[in-house]
């Protein structure tokens, strides 16, 4: 591919979706930074014993919703939050 093919190809509307992730626990709102498999990493941990939470993830304009377990709760020390399957 020649270099105005290319050029031509990044102008041609590109889209980036707007991403975010809160955790919502008892009322407050922690900003999530990452997701994975089974933690999350969140931007200002505050102390908080084991229990159910929501986690919520909105790109763009839509926004879904899970419950999660916190089998670990959150400790002010770690930004690292265990997550497991909530009901």
């Amino acid at each position: 591919m020649k270099g105005s093919s290319m050029a031509q190809l990044s102008n041609q509307g590109g889209h980036s979706a707007q991403v975010t992730m809160r955790l919502l626990v008892n009322g407050f709102s922690l900003p999530v930074k990452q997701m994975g498999r089974d933690f999350l990493l969140v931007d200002s941990p505050a102390n908080h014993p084991p229990t159910d939470a929501s986690l919520i993830l909105k790109v763009d304009q839509s926004e879904r919703c899970w419950n999660v377990r916190l089998p670990e709760g959150i400790s002010a020390t770690s930004k690292r939050v265990a997550i497991a399957k909530g009901e």
